[in-house]
Order: structure tokens, then sequence, then C-alpha cells
């Protein structure tokens, strides 16, 4: 059961990643894209992967090491949840790197390119995202006193 909990993590954040890549002007992807409430259907299956291995959780985040946090992985459950989490946190990230992108006007030929990044290497997107958001003046942003 674990191993079909396991790929219904990411279908499950999957129909919001596909707004934003492929509806990106579409209204109500930004009204979606907004709401933390997207995250719920992940987090619903991180936590039955995550209540018959608590212990062992609880053991790898509150006293972490390698050895502890191995242990966790190596459980079915284990791995079940810390993907889920990993699912849950990157969607949340997706989203607000798809808002960030809208606010400084870059395009969707560049964000989706982007967010597909993020999905399978959400650090490596988001530091991009931090370089052109550096890069790129924000319209919100007053420009400086000369």
């Amino acid at each position: 059961m674990t191993g079909a909990l396991f790929e219904i993590t990411f279908l499950a954040a999957a129909p919001f990643w596909l707004l934003m890549i492929f509806a990106p002007r579409w209204r109500p992807t930004a009204r979606v894209a907004s709401s933390p409430l997207t995250v719920l259907p992940v987090l619903t299956l991180w936590a039955v992967m995550a209540v018959p291995v608590f212990p062992e959780l609880w053991a790898a985040v509150s006293d972490p090491d390698i050895d502890t946090f191995r242990e966790l992985t190596a459980l079915a459950n284990g791995a079940g949840a810390v993907w889920a989490q990993i699912i849950a946190w990157d969607l949340l990230l997706g989203q607000w790197m798809f808002l960030e992108s809208r606010r400084l006007g870059v395009s969707p030929l560049v964000t989706g390119p982007l967010l597909v990044l993020t999905i399978l290497l959400s650090p490596i997107g988001l530091v991009v995202l931090l370089v052109i958001r550096g890069v790129r003046k924000s319209p919100s942003r007053p420009a400086p006193s000369a």
C-alpha cells in the first residue's frame, strides 16, 4: 500500500503544477497558486505514511544524525513520508516562484521551464529564480535615489 501512496503523492500535486506551467495566464491559476491549501492532499498522504513510523520520524527530526535518518528512510513508510514532505514543500515553493515571476513580469516561456526544473531539482530552480529576481528590476520597487 505504501508504494501506491508514494506514487499518488506526486499525482496529488501534479494538477497545480500543470496549471502554473501550461495555463499561467488563466485567471483561476493565480488564485489557485495563491492558496496554501493546495498542499492538503499531499499532507494527508504524508500523515497516512508518517503515523505508522512516527517514533522513528520523531527520532530523526528531534535529534538529527545521518544514521537515524538513514534508518527512517529505509522503512517504506519513512521514505514515503519524507517524499510527501518534499512534494508538499516543492509545491509551495513552486507556487511562490510562480507568483513572484508574475510580479516581476517574467515571461511564462521562462517561468514554465523554471517550474519544471523546480519539480525535478528545487534547489537549482530556486537559485535560478533568485538570480532572475536579483537582476530584474521589480515594478513594485521604487527606483534608488540619486
